[in-house]
């Protein structure tokens, strides 16, 4: 089984082809296809690469499928005592990346 776990903007991924994955808007907002350099492990078989920080030649090709948002997250806060309440909802917007390839 081959898999590589990557790293988009601060999260870590563990992908492997034809996965699809939810990753940071700023990622690609008008492109097609991105490359992702920022490989932490690779493993083929029993073969195991491990980067310091990352491997060197390795990278993920990734379809963009669209922009979606994710669930919605309710915040409230309120003072006791007061009359002093607030509700407000919040759904972010992530880009959908499919696993096109591993390449090493």
């Amino acid at each position: 089984m081959e898999y590589a776990i990557i790293e988009i903007g601060g999260n870590q991924f563990r992908v492997k082809k034809g996965d699809k994955i939810q990753a940071d808007f700023a990622l690609g907002k008008a492109k097609k296809a991105i490359k992702i350099d920022k490989v932490l492990l690779y493993r083929a078989g029993k073969d195991l690469e491990v980067g310091t920080p990352y491997v060197k030649g390795a990278s993920v090709s990734c379809d963009i499928a669209g922009e979606v948002k994710t669930k919605k997250i309710i915040v409230y806060k309120y003072k006791r005592r007061k009359s002093c309440k607030f509700k407000k909802g919040h759904r972010q917007r992530v880009v959908a990346l499919i696993v096109k390839e591993i390449n090493t």
